[in-house]
């Protein structure tokens, strides 16, 4: 288990004005951010990051969705980062995550839902590499 995990703010949340508030709350939850970068994914890195779904039906629309806005990046660092991570964001469909999440709060639906949250220590680690440089990792 590490104390990091790694999220984007989607460009779903990015279009509507959460990006502060989603901000502001991951901080009061006590995660603290080591990196932070706002960007755009062209479609040939959306696709690269979402490779692990390149066989599902839904990989075209991620692909397009994720590369359709602005993005925020960033690297947290909590005690049991990617669990607590999870929690706070809730279940992939808004419509089950539970009350005062940040899906409940801020996603429309599981296609457009407003923050991703590494899986994995693992992967944490993987995403967290795709977007950041060492010397942009505080």
């Amino acid at each position: 288990m590490t104390n990091r995990t790694f999220t984007m703010i989607k460009p779903d949340a990015m279009k509507n004005g959460h990006a502060g508030a989603i901000l502001d709350r991951i901080s009061k939850e006590g995660f603290r951010i080591v990196a932070l970068k706002m960007t755009k994914l062209p479609a040939e890195k959306a696709g690269e990051f979402y490779a692990v779904h390149k066989e599902r039906p839904f990989y075209g629309e991620l692909v397009e969705f994720m590369s359709s806005g602005v993005i925020i990046a960033a690297i947290l660092e909590k005690d049991n980062a990617v669990a607590a991570f999870r929690e706070l964001i809730g279940a992939t469909n808004p419509a089950q995550a539970a009350a005062g999440t940040i899906r409940k709060l801020y996603a429309a639906s599981v296609g457009e839902n407003a923050i991703h949250g590494s899986d994995s220590d693992d992967n944490a680690k993987i995403e967290g590499d795709f977007f950041f440089s060492g010397l942009e990792k505080f």
